[in-house]
């Protein structure tokens, strides 16, 4: 089979810029997707000069309504065939819930879910016809326990995990591939977007790099890993959460997220 396009969202910074990087090194198509038109089109003319590959551009705010269907519309007025999807776009918040601003909670849920969701939808309609695709939900390791104090971020995180394995489930059948990455902290501008800089977070769990976090997501998409944990150490503690009292778990997570003093 040709290799067709891979479609990465959240493709200009952090973890999406780097699997953006690693489909172009196999020879990968790309449709990237983000909302700076300046960092797409470095990336672009970047990616096009190193390998002998195709880049179109997709510049849009995740967080409008619709937005999916005009990526997918563009996708098919252009005539490419999407083999591979990234779902790798999305954003947090720091702070108790009843002071956080709802515009900015409604946001959240656009990106993360909403759209996620619906390009979910919109491309494995294509996938089931032509029977092949892979499609990568990043989730976190805060799918698997509350949040308290980024309490919508971590919501929406179980939703892209609890999706992410239903969908593999149902696909089984296929030559169709689900796979939901959690990564921990990693050394992007997520915490300077979530205004969480001064939250204890980073001072107990060492960001990993975006570059060996991409790689570890590729190779288990690749590999048709259904959930794909980044490191040992997230591993084991998401392994020690299925032992411990759901009320400890809300504690921790509250007092490694609370302000540094």
């Amino acid at each position: 089979m040709n290799k067709g396009y891979a479609l990465i969202t959240g493709a200009s910074k952090g973890i999406g810029l780097e699997i953006s990087k690693l489909f172009a090194k196999d020879c990968y198509n790309l449709v990237l997707v983000a909302r700076s038109e300046d960092l797409l089109s470095a990336l672009k003319k970047e990616l096009e000069s190193q390998y002998k590959i195709k880049i179109e551009l997709i510049t849009i705010d995740l967080a409008e309504k619709d937005s999916a269907s005009k990526i997918y519309n563009k996708t098919k007025e252009l005539g490419l065939r999407v083999d591979y999807l990234v779902n790798n776009a999305g954003f947090g918040d720091y702070g108790e819930f009843v002071d956080t601003s709802m515009a900015k909670n409604h946001d959240m849920v656009m990106v993360n879910i909403v759209a996620l969701m619906d390009l979910c939808h919109y491309f494995l309609q294509d996938m089931k016809r032509n029977n092949y695709g892979k499609i990568l939900n990043v989730a976190s390791i805060a799918s698997f326990i509350p949040g308290p104090l980024m309490a919508t971020y971590y919501a929406t995180k179980a939703f892209v995990l609890s999706f992410s394995e239903a969908l593999s489930k149902e696909l089984a059948y296929t030559k169709i591939s689900i796979t939901a990455l959690c990564p921990g902290t990693t050394k992007t501008n997520f915490f300077e977007v979530a205004s969480a800089s001064d939250s204890s977070l980073l001072k107990h769990l060492k960001p990993a790099s975006p570059i060996a976090v991409a790689l570890y997501g590729y190779k288990k998409m690749k590999q048709n890993k259904t959930i794909a944990i980044y490191g040992f150490g997230n591993r084991a503690m998401i392994f020690g959460t299925r032992f411990a009292p759901r009320k400890l778990i809300r504690d921790i997570a509250y007092k490694i997220q609370s302000k540094r003093k």
